[in-house]
């Protein structure tokens, strides 16, 4: 799994760059903003739908790489992940007719969304720039249950979309470099079964503050 994470921001920061470099080459001379940017955001996020781990952390990253198609609209890709933790005191479990288990419980809940990503800016002008903006691609999930020595899982792939409202502050006219701040709402078809029951989609809302490239 982190071999896989890797590779997904080593691509994903490769075409950013490459991206970065052609169009600083195209627009040295005309153009004194840069049109491709990546943002590094760290990331808090609460599940909503679920109680198997619903406590809000800030175990995230998100990154993403756009390109200003026009003044308003950029459109590029993205890649985040995300860990929710919920330790469950000393219970019984009735698993079946004939079957329980008398344990505490470690819960871990992990995302891993990527796909397409676009914003569109409510001002073209302004230093500090709102925007709306929308994520869709796939999710990897896994949930994960430790009780006494051992450990019970379960991973799932699905549709994930996210709507989100955010804003863009440059320090410089050139707006090569800034801040940004985001709120979001997401969405994920990702199916899994745990110790307790099965968790059928999974609804997500949080923040990202991070640095714009």
């Amino acid at each position: 799994m982190k071999t896989y994470i890797k590779t997904l921001m080593k691509t994903l920061t490769l075409a950013s760059c490459l991206i970065l470099g052609i169009n600083q080459q195209a627009n040295a001379q005309c153009n004194p903003e840069r049109r491709a940017h990546l943002i590094v955001d760290w990331q808090m996020n609460a599940p909503l739908n679920t109680d198997f781990a619903d406590k809000i952390s800030g175990w995230g990253m998100n990154f993403e790489g756009l390109y200003d198609i026009t003044p308003r609209l950029s459109a590029g890709a993205f890649v985040s992940f995300h860990t929710n933790h919920q330790y469950v005191g000393r219970q019984t479990l009735q698993l079946s007719p004939t079957e329980s288990l008398t344990t505490d419980q470690q819960r871990s809940a992990f995302q891993l969304p990527f796909g397409a990503a676009v914003n569109y800016a409510l001002c073209t002008h302004s230093q500090v720039c709102p925007y709306v903006g929308a994520k869709l691609g796939a999710m990897f999930a896994r949930n994960t249950t430790y009780f006494g020595t051992r450990g019970l899982y379960d991973k799932a792939w699905g549709f994930y979309a996210s709507p989100e409202v955010g804003l863009k502050i440059y320090p410089t006219k050139q707006k090569n470099w800034g801040f940004h701040l985001a709120g979001y709402y997401s969405y994920a078809t990702n199916r899994t079964a745990t110790l307790t029951g099965d968790i059928e989609g999974q609804n997500n809302a949080g923040f990202r503050l991070g640095i714009i490239f």
